[in-house]
């Protein structure tokens, strides 16, 4: 056995031993993040930047079946010629402050950040003219003009 088998061997282990811890810590966080939502609750702000973006909260929709009964709807009106509707999951809740804002609240963080997300997705932030849909107060660089 040389030097060399010797310091492989040891970093092999070392990566071993981290990568089960990897797994604790994971299983930590997503405790925590439980016990906290049940606890407190988690929420996300979703704002709405853009000449005529507005966003209500419905109860029935007219383009999308409800998957559960007593469903409830965000509806955008984010520049399409249509207003998009989308369903609000189980263990969501949804309101409007202001018409430019949307409040999402529940004990789930995964699903509230996933259906954010699901928000976000038909409009996002833009960097030449700063519109879009932010979530949690985000920021984004502006660009500047292209000129030729």
């Amino acid at each position: 056995m040389n030097k060399h088998d010797c310091t492989h061997s040891r970093s092999l282990m070392r990566t071993t031993s981290t990568r089960r811890l990897c797994g604790v810590r994971t299983t930590r966080a997503l405790i925590q993040n439980q016990i906290l939502g049940v606890s407190e609750g988690h929420s996300t702000i979703l704002r709405l930047v853009g000449v005529g973006y507005r966003a209500t909260i419905e109860s029935s929709a007219t383009t999308t079946q409800a998957t559960y009964p007593g469903q409830k709807f965000v509806s955008l009106k984010v520049g399409y010629s249509h207003p998009i509707e989308l369903g609000i999951p189980q263990g969501v809740t949804a309101s409007t402050p202001q018409p430019t804002r949307i409040l999402l609240e529940g004990c789930e963080k995964d699903t509230l950040k996933r259906f954010a997300a699901e928000i976000r997705e038909w409009r996002r932030p833009e960097p030449y003219k700063g519109k879009g849909i932010f979530i949690d107060g985000e920021t984004i660089k502006l660009k500047a003009k292209k000129i030729k």
